[in-house]
């Protein structure tokens, strides 16, 4: 089997090419110790995971403890609801106590988020978080814009011209 290259012969052929054919190749790093490398160069490691840029910024601090409280008072909410239920499915004894405590667990659970909305607002409003203009702003701009547009080629007719050549006949 002269023509077949196995795992020795193409790190040897690797080996003989050296840093220069292979991208792979990083100075200043301490050989490793599974291949044979030039002084002082290594192979380079593959990254396990790249880092990618959040596609939307970190809910605030406060915010987010209040969305976390509702999530899980919702959560036990959800729960009572369906004990209450097969409690009440049953004919167990268990089932009015339950369908109470989860009437009270509902108005818990709006209360929590309700808080987290109202929290969002006030950290907003208090930390500076600049609002998109409204359709009204918009349509007042769109119309300066188009008060101006018209004006332009009156005042430049009253400038003393139309248009004016500059060095082509």
């Amino acid at each position: 089997m002269k023509g077949t290259a196995g795992p020795g012969r193409a790190l040897a052929r690797e080996a003989a090419d050296g840093p220069a054919q292979d991208p792979r190749w990083r100075p200043g790093d301490a050989p490793a110790p599974s291949r044979r490398a030039p002084e002082g160069r290594q192979w380079d490691r593959t990254q396990l995971w790249k880092d990618e840029p959040a596609r939307k910024r970190r809910l605030p601090d406060p915010v987010r403890t209040a969305a976390v409280r509702a999530v899980l008072i919702v959560a036990v909410t959800l729960v009572q609801a369906m004990t209450a239920f097969l409690c009440t499915m049953a004919g167990s004894w268990l089932a009015f106590p339950m369908v109470l405590s989860s009437i009270a667990s509902t108005v818990v659970a709006t209360w929590a988020v309700l808080d987290v909305w109202v929290t969002r607002q006030v950290w907003n409003q208090r930390h500076g978080v600049v609002s998109a203009p409204s359709s009204s702003a918009r349509q007042r701009r769109r119309e300066r814009r188009r008060a101006r547009r018209e004006a332009r080629p009156a005042r430049i007719r009253e400038a003393g011209g139309g248009p004016r050549r500059l060095s082509h006949p």
